[in-house]
């Protein structure tokens, strides 16, 4: 499966910003996927995941309650929604792809990777 993230961009604080991830293929239903970020001088981090079907997300603590992810299987199409983003959001934003029910929080689970998308948010 081949990953293209995309909606980044610069938001002020408090503000919303939707990230999507497109996914190619005919078995995307079949995949869990993830989103993970990177800020700079820092290791990648995980966000949050859905299972396969959607029945499944969990999140970081740092975005709980103000991140939201869906999917949608017949448009192949993962969704970050941010809201209430705050400076320390600002990171690369990646999706990633395991073909597989549970998502795992684990980068080192995912075998497929997007080319990411930045997010800032300004003060």
């Amino acid at each position: 499966v081949q990953l293209q993230a995309s909606g980044g961009g610069l938001v002020q604080a408090g503000g919303s910003l939707r990230l999507s991830c497109a996914a190619s293929g005919r078995t995307f239903s079949s995949y869990s996927m993830g989103w993970f970020r990177q800020a700079p001088g820092k290791e990648r981090e995980f966000v949050g995941a859905v299972s396969s079907i959607g029945g499944i997300r969990y999140y970081a603590d740092s975005v709980k309650g103000r991140f939201t992810i869906s999917r949608d299987n017949d448009k192949n199409m993962v969704y970050l929604q941010m809201s209430s983003l705050k400076p320390e959001d600002t990171a690369v934003y990646y999706c990633a792809a395991l073909q597989d029910y549970y998502p795992p929080r684990a980068q080192g689970g995912y075998d497929y990777w997007g080319q990411g998308t930045q997010v800032t948010v300004s003060s």
